[in-house]
């Protein structure tokens, strides 16, 4: 490659739990630059993850951890033109990229859930996926089916 790799970009840490995690989701929360209102947003949804889950041991941020956890996946299919044919070809995902995916998998479909805000889709999404259901975990099963499907052309991975 021609150009040096652009420096990371230092995240700083959220104000009220002190976490980068929490920043960086934050940010892809964010619509045209209202960082206070994805702030806003994020903190009330894990309010209502602390009401509806109160039998829980967990913290509602352990519980939205652990949320992540559960919709990261560990591999993906990229396409690949070999000859004439284009192969969909499984690799693994880098450990930035794995937090990225599950992070914009779970604002997606949240988003695309029927509820009244923003803040309750984002809770019942958080709670599904604790709970190992609801769209962002179905997305990160259906990545896994699709790399063990082409694991044959595992082979062609660059």
């Amino acid at each position: 490659m021609r150009k040096a790799k652009p420096k990371k970009r230092v995240i700083l840490p959220d104000p009220v739990y002190g976490d980068q995690k929490v920043s960086k989701f934050v940010n892809h929360l964010m619509f045209d630059g209202k960082k206070n209102v994805s702030y806003e947003i994020f903190y009330k949804s894990l309010e209502i993850v602390g009401e509806k889950m109160k039998d829980n041991e967990l913290s509602p941020l352990e519980i939205w951890k652990a949320a992540l956890d559960k919709i990261t996946p560990q591999v993906e299919v990229k396409s690949r033109r070999i000859g004439g044919a284009t192969f969909q070809v499984p690799t693994e995902i880098r450990p930035e990229r794995k937090e990225s995916v599950s992070m914009k998998n779970l604002i997606g479909y949240a988003r695309k859930r029927g509820g009244k805000t923003m803040a309750d889709k984002l809770a019942a999404e958080i709670m599904d996926a604790f709970n190992e259901q609801g769209g962002a975990y179905k997305r990160k099963e259906d990545m896994h089916r699709m790399a063990e499907a082409n694991r044959a052309f595992a082979h062609f991975r660059f």
